[in-house]
Order: structure tokens, then sequence, then C-alpha cells
């Protein structure tokens, strides 16, 4: 059969309008957010698996995670609007409000409920005991920062003063901590897993104990956004938490070494061993909130934790700068 011209010029046509339509409906119907996280560790681990595992995709959303070392950087690409969403502790958001923002950020989901550090010790002894940290050289983390405030908090509650009875070292960087103490400097330092597992596994010394189990359980780290966004994207918001609190369900239920086969492609170069091992601490603590939602008691020991650390203006209300509704209603939404 032969097909003049114009039929032929008719049929391209029609094929590059189903295209340009087919195209147009995708975009209309993909909802991109754009996530800055304050590192990239398997303290995160639900936030990886809701990417993996699809929880994000079931939602109709399109979630780019992208790691900006450090609270200060993660709160200034938020207010920027770099990023939509931040993933940094509670205490940033507390900082921003008491600076008077016009526009106040939001806490909405809690990631995290207990400290992720732990202290690791160049010349474990066979027997730990806080008492073994004075007049040593301690490696800290940022002044004001969620890891410093947490790890004095607890060092007060064992009778320790950081400022006298130790040699507290707080100018290097969030990103160079690891390198830093790898190169000799300080006795003892708080680290994040998979780092304090690597460390152990390079026979560097020995996690002696933990800062989340010691601290309590705090906000620690919370998906939070500047009111006017949440404002204008009340539905993406609250698909995002559901997807969420899917898979904090899903790292709940299951074991350490399924987690960390689902992580794997967000630490290539991590050894699978290592992952898994980190993970089962997260877990065996209970560091993963098993719901987004921000309870009075955890922000109230938030509070205590800056009160300590000499950060806190004031008390600031739970309700002032928290926004549970999206929490409670995906935790409602759950079988």
């Amino acid at each position: 059969m032969k097909y003049t011209p114009w039929f032929i010029r008719g049929i391209v046509i029609l094929l590059i309008i189903i295209v340009a339509l087919t195209s147009c409906n995708k975009e209309e119907n993909e909802a991109k957010i754009t996530i800055g996280e304050v590192t990239r560790s398997v303290f995160y681990a639900p936030e990886y698996v809701a990417a993996a595992q699809g929880f994000f995709a079931e939602e109709g959303l399109e979630v780019d995670i992208q790691t900006t070392a450090g609270g200060d950087k993660t709160m200034a690409a938020l207010l920027a609007g770099s990023v939509d969403i931040a993933l940094v502790g509670a205490e940033t958001s507390i900082y921003v409000y008491q600076q008077g923002a016009e526009d106040p950020v939001i806490n909405f989901a809690q990631l995290t409920q207990t400290d992720g550090t732990f202290l690791f010790a160049r010349n474990a002894q066979e027997s730990f005991d806080w008492e073994q940290l004075k007049q040593s050289v301690f490696l800290g983390q940022r002044k004001g920062g969620m890891p410093q405030m947490a790890g004095e908090f607890v060092l007060n509650k064992h009778g320790i003063d950081p400022s006298r009875d130790l040699e507290l070292i707080q100018n290097v960087d969030f990103a160079n901590i690891a390198s830093a103490f790898a190169s000799g400097t300080g006795d003892y330092v708080q680290l994040f897993e998979p780092q304090a597992s690597i460390f152990e596994q390079e026979g560097r010394g020995k996690v002696v104990a933990s800062f989340g189990t010691e601290s309590g359980h705090l906000p620690y780290t919370v998906f939070m956004t500047k009111q006017s966004y949440l404002n204008e994207n009340k539905d993406l918001v609250q698909k995002f938490t559901n997807a969420l609190h899917k898979a904090q369900l899903w790292v709940d239920s299951h074991t350490a070494e399924e987690i960390a086969e689902v992580i794997k492609p967000f630490f290539k170069d991590i050894d699978p061993a290592i992952l898994t091992s980190s993970v089962s601490r997260y877990k065996e603590q209970g560091t993963y909130a098993t719901d987004p939602i921000i309870d009075e008691q955890e922000w109230n020991n938030l509070l205590d934790v800056m009160t300590a650390a000499g950060e806190l203006k004031q008390k600031v209300e739970l309700n002032t700068i928290v926004d549970s509704t999206f929490a409670e209603q995906a935790k409602s939404l759950a079988p």
C-alpha cells in the first residue's frame, strides 16, 4: 500500500502532538522535592529506605537528596531556597526563630529520636568509666550543634565539666572531624556510624559509650521547611510525611541485614558488614523513630539540653515551630 506524503506528514504531526502531551502530563504529575541532609549517615536509614523501597514514588513524589555538610550550611541552603526541605537537628529551627525570622522554619516530621554519636576512645581501657575522660583531649563537634550540646549534657551528667576537665577542641569542621582524629588529634571523639565501626575495624580505637543512650529521647534529626513553603505545599508535605512513616514502619519490622541491603546503594564505598553492624547499633538503642510525631517530652528534653549548653535565649513552646498535623495524619493512615 502506498502512503501519500500528506498522510505521512499527518502521522508525524500526530505523533509529535502525542509525545508533547504525554511529556506535559508527566511533568504535571511529577512532584519534585529537594532535600538537604546535614550529612550522609546510616543514622538516616529510614530516609534512604523511603527512596529505595519506592515509598516516595508511591506518593507521586520525585525526591532529590543532597548532602550539605553541617547544620549551619544545611539551614543556610533551606533559607536561601536551594532545598525545599531540610533534614537537620531541631535546634537549628530554634536558632532561626530566636533571630526573629519573618518566615520561620517549621518542624513537621521526626526521623531520629536519640543522639547518633558514640564516644570513641583511641586507647580504650578494658573497662570504661567516664572519669577516664578527665584531663584528656576531646575532639568535639561544632559549638551550638546538637552533637556537641548532647555530648556536653551527658558529660555534665557524669560530673565532667567540659570547659575545665577537658582540653576541648571545637575548631574542626564537621566534615573533617573523623580525618582529624585519624591523623592523631584527640584522645576521645564523638563519631556517627558508620565511621565509628570503620575506625574499630582499622584498629584506631573502640566505641566505649553511646551518647544516644545517655541523653535520652530527643527530636534529634527532623524534617523541616519554611512556613511559606508549608503553606503553599501542604499536599506535598503530607505525601512526603506519609512516605516517611511507611519507611519508619518498614525499618522497625525488618532486620539490620535487610535494612543494610536496601540502603547499600547510598553507601557504595562501605563494607556491607560494617553497614549492617552500624544499622544494628542504631536499632538496638532505639535511635530510629517509629513514627514522625515530635512529642512534648522529647521537645522539652531538647530545650533542657540547649539550656545546659547556654544556647537557649527563651523557652520555645512545642507548637510555636512544630506542626504535628502532617505526622498525625500519616500515623492515622498506617495499617
